[in-house]
């Protein structure tokens, strides 16, 4: 589907990533986007690439930060990639814990699942998913206990939520689609 940012009337839509975000802040990203810019600013905030390409390398990644900021969490069964998650529908990432009896006790394997259009992601944005998911791992909730975690393990994980949703909008409207592809 075609998206025209500059169309009276279609401001709004191309924006849901940043639904809730004060004006000043959509104004600015409309603004970049009606001149073909935002995903070039984007990247020139956040340059580093990372090297997490598989899941092998995702889940040493995941449990070097488990192990920094959460050692007394509990263990992660599996971390994978996942090409099924669409931030379309406001899954960038997934936490499970999925309980079974053995024997007499219940015991619950938890997982962690990333959308694969981090694999092209910059450094920066991947560590802000798996943050946020491994928050999980002892708050449920988005709540402010939640969020003070977050920014624990990342101090600078409000803007960098922010700039995540601002790249997958350049993604979607500047060409890339969801993919996370770079443009040709």
């Amino acid at each position: 589907m075609d998206h025209d940012a500059t169309a009276p009337g279609h401001i709004m839509t191309p924006l849901r990533y940043l639904a809730g975000y004060p004006q000043p802040l959509l104004d600015q990203v409309t603004a970049l986007l009606a001149e073909g810019q935002l995903r070039a600013h984007i990247e020139r905030r956040h340059p580093e690439t990372h090297t997490v390409r598989n899941d092998q390398a995702l889940g040493a990644y995941v449990a070097d930060l488990k192990a920094r900021h959460m050692k007394s969490a509990p263990p992660l069964a599996k971390v994978a990639y996942d090409n099924r998650l669409h931030v379309v529908h406001q899954a960038l990432g997934t936490h499970t814990a999925v309980s079974r009896v053995q024997g007499s006790q219940l015991k619950a394997k938890r997982e962690i699942r990333i959308a694969s259009v981090f694999k092209d992601a910059p450094a920066d944005f991947l560590r802000m998913i798996v943050v946020h998911e491994l928050a999980h791992l002892r708050e449920r909730a988005h709540d402010k206990a939640f969020y003070a975690l977050c920014r624990h393990m990342a101090p600078d994980y409000h803007a960098l939520e922010f700039d995540t949703r601002v790249w997958l909008t350049a993604l979607e409207l500047e060409g890339a689609g969801a993919s996370g592809a770079p443009r040709a």
